[in-house]
């Protein structure tokens, strides 16, 4: 009898705690949903940052004597640089209107494509945030990296960098890493392309890849069956016998859009030799600008640290939140979902 109190009282607290987690999930995913914000901007001072390192190499480079004589004449020069913007400032109100004068900048942007090019979210929340300051004189620099993906996520992508350039801001984007296929369908919209001696390039082509089960649904009388309308509704399938006719309407829609890549390419690299780079292959950095497809070799780290002689130099990400259901969550499931999706996708829409 004292078993059974025992084993009641255990479960009593096992049932407490699991509505406990419910109950937060539910509290959770019900301010989640009430409007708000749904992320905010981050931006990161890179010419402040560049400075501050140079200093603190400095002390440990240079004797106490020498860094109390540089940090007088710094602040010698800052006072009378602040004297001379004061006096500015004080002239432009007294004639009747504000200074619009202003260091140019550099807006330094990063984009680590996925598949399903999902960064497209955040990406268009910074540049509209750029653009609503931008002035003459300002620059954007895009640090990419991808290796492609959905036709629909990259042309999308591609087309918020198509606001820049519509705002006549120039646009460089660098290449570390790999900026391959819809990758590169971004980094043609640029101004400049600069990439890494081995970062890979190019990759112009267009794939479609999926499994068939067919045969084994067979071998085990497990029947499929998919009703549609509209002949091409759905031409290849993973669970269906495939046809020939299938096949070749697939086939013919892939080079419908390989065509459409190209002209696109086309459009904003005119000089580059299409029928030599669009067969699907992919070069070194190197490689790449002996064949037009990059401007320049050099890194990142490169661009910034030279923009930070002449310009500001910020950083500006969008920082999305994160629900507090994901978080508890975790992200087992969602993996395992978007691992599915990403299959049954990849079977109807082609990825570049």
């Amino acid at each position: 009898m004292e078993f059974l109190l025992d084993y009641g009282l255990f479960l009593a607290k096992i049932a407490t705690f699991v509505i406990a987690i419910i109950v937060i999930m539910v509290i959770a995913k019900s301010v989640n949903s009430k409007g708000g914000q749904k992320g905010s901007l981050k931006i990161t001072n890179l010419s402040e940052q560049y400075k501050t390192n140079i200093e603190l190499m400095e002390h440990h480079l240079h004797d106490a004597s020498f860094i109390k004589a540089r940090d007088k004449a710094h602040k010698k020069a800052e006072k009378e640089k602040q004297k001379s913007r004061d006096k500015e400032i004080k002239q432009a109100v007294k004639d009747g209107g504000l200074d619009e004068k202003r260091k140019p900048h550099l807006f330094v942007l990063d984009f680590k494509g996925s598949i399903d090019a999902k960064e497209v979210a955040p990406l268009r929340e910074e540049i509209t945030a750029i653009l609503a300051v931008a002035r003459e004189g300002d620059e954007v620099l895009v640090r990419l990296e991808s290796g492609g993906g959905m036709v629909h996520g990259y042309g999308l992508a591609s087309s918020q960098l198509d606001r820049i350039k519509a705002a006549k801001l120039p646009l460089t984007i660098s290449v570390d890493k790999v900026a391959a296929s819809g990758g590169y369908m971004m980094a043609c919209v640029a101004d400049k392309i600069v990439a890494a001696p081995f970062a890979i390039v190019g990759s112009i082509g267009v794939i479609a890849q999926l499994p068939n089960f067919n045969k084994l649904l067979k071998k085990h009388d497990i029947e499929f069956e998919q009703l549609t309308a509209g002949e091409y509704k759905r031409t290849l399938t993973m669970f269906g016998e495939n046809t020939d006719k299938a096949r070749d309407k697939f086939k013919q829609e892939l080079e419908e859009t390989h065509g459409l890549f190209k002209d696109f390419i086309a459009q904003r690299r005119p000089d580059l030799e299409l029928d030599k780079v669009a067969t699907g292959e992919h070069w070194f950095g190197t490689q790449a600008k002996d064949l037009g497809l990059v401007d320049d070799i050099t890194t990142s780290d490169d661009v910034v640290i030279e923009a930070c002689k002449d310009k500001t130099v910020l950083a500006v990400h969008y920082v999305e939140k994160k629900k507090l259901a994901d978080k508890v969550a975790g992200g087992g499931a969602q993996l395992v979902d978007r691992s599915l999706l990403k299959l049954i996708e990849r079977g109807q829409k082609p990825i570049v």
